[in-house]
């Protein structure tokens, strides 16, 4: 009887170990498919991250948006973060809320964020955590001595251009 307990008990250690499949739902948005990450939303209103920019700027606080932009760089190691290229030489830096869901290793182009943004202060260790998992060579991590005010983005959902 022991010995049952502890197979099934070693069965379901098993199961629960195991890494999470991430689905692939195909989405329609004005006559292009996408693939979707997290929860679903809305996408009758999708701004620009020239107009996001411009109103945290302004100093309005955390903004709830949808926003359109381009995959610039994601996490290599798991995909739990990605940036987005912006038009001020800035990146956006975007996690994925209370680390629910994560990004394909390869994603790349077009991309619809929807969640909250705001500005931060990021410090050095975070900054060379993020140039290690981008695959940063121990040169360009050690090159790191500032830290950086940046833009931030926390997704509660992904669409991602097939």
């Amino acid at each position: 009887m022991r010995n049952y307990f502890l197979l099934l008990l070693a069965f379901l250690f098993f199961i629960n170990c195991k890494e999470k499949q991430q689905r692939r739902v195909p989405v329609q948005v004005q006559s292009k498919t996408y693939n979707l990450y997290g929860t679903a939303f809305q996408t009758d209103s999708i701004a620009t991250l020239s107009e996001m920019s411009r109103r945290v700027q302004n100093k309005e606080d955390t903004l709830q948006l949808t926003l359109s932009g381009t995959i610039k760089e994601v996490c290599a190691k798991k995909g739990c973060w990605m940036t987005l290229s912006m038009p001020d030489d800035n990146d956006l830096m975007v996690r994925f809320k209370d680390y629910g869901f994560f990004v394909p290793l390869d994603a790349q182009g077009e991309v619809l964020i929807n969640g909250k943004a705001f500005i931060s202060e990021t410090s050095v260790e975070d900054l060379r955590h993020y140039a290690e998992d981008a695959g940063a060579s121990k040169e360009e991590i050690e090159r790191i001595t500032t830290s950086k005010v940046s833009y931030n983005f926390e997704a509660d959902g992904v669409l991602i251009m097939q």
